[in-house]
């Protein structure tokens, strides 16, 4: 079954990782896709080359969503290959844990957060939207974390959840602004295994986390490509505005 057969989608933060994920379960359904990256052109080619043999078009587009020059750049150089965007994903988010992002301090982290998490997806949302409002349709899918909702202690977490907390409150009164020609839905991980995660899958602070999952197992990001394509086909047609925890039952 091809849920999203001939769909024209852009998902930001595509090149490893959750957004790896979309860009793969998107193809298998049929859609054509961007693969938008900020830095790592290498791993978006490796993308691309990993979901070739679906026969979709697939182009790669350098944009950091923190710039609202580069969105206009991403938006324009998709209407350019494809005439239209059909779908948009708001994956792309700062890496406050690995690398740089890591060793800066809590009011850097925050700004980090600030500028690509929130405002990339406030700047993203009100410009293509613009573009969907012309078509006469459209579906944004914004990305959030169940925790921002439950909680958990850190610093880390604290400024991480506020970010995402704005960014479910923006989806909700911005998908009343857009409807009913464009849908706008979120999805909130819990637990999920990425490359940082999966090197400390062992550690004694997954262990627990790993015990308070009830269905016994940590999340995939296929399972939150899953729900992305869910909320991106015709069977969520009367879903808007929602949010979707992706957590193993995780409350």
């Amino acid at each position: 079954m091809e849920r999203l057969k001939n769909k024209i989608a852009v998902i930001t933060g595509a090149s490893s990782g959750i957004g790896a994920g979309i860009a793969e379960s998107f193809v298998s359904e049929g859609a054509d896709i961007v693969i938008n990256y900020r830095k790592s052109q290498s791993d978006a080619e490796a993308v691309l080359e990993k979901n070739k043999s679906f026969g979709r078009k697939i182009s790669l587009i350098q944009a950091d969503v923190s710039s609202k020059s580069d969105i206009n750049h991403l938006i324009q150089s998709t209407l350019d290959e494809f005439g239209r965007i059909d779908i948009w994903v708001n994956n792309a988010g700062a890496d406050i844990l690995t690398g740089k992002g890591a060793s800066a301090d809590v009011d850097e982290k925050l700004e980090q957060l600030i500028q690509t998490d929130l405002k990339g997806t406030i700047n993203t949302c009100w410009l293509v939207s613009e573009i969907m409002k012309k078509q006469g349709h459209g579906v944004i899918v914004n990305m959030g974390w169940d925790l921002s909702i439950h909680g958990f202690k850190g610093i880390n977490p604290q400024i991480f959840a506020a970010s995402k907390s704005a960014i479910l409150g923006f989806t909700r009164a911005f998908a009343k602004t857009v409807g009913p020609q464009i849908r706008v839905n979120m999805v909130s991980p819990g637990w999920i295994v990425t490359a940082f995660a999966e090197k400390n899958l062992e550690s004694p602070f997954y262990q627990e986390r790993l015990s308070e999952i009830p269905l016994g197992r940590f999340g995939s990001p296929e399972d939150i490509a899953e729900a992305v394509v869910f909320l991106s086909s015709d069977e969520s047609s009367y879903i808007a505005g929602e949010s979707i925890n992706i957590n193993g039952g995780l409350i």
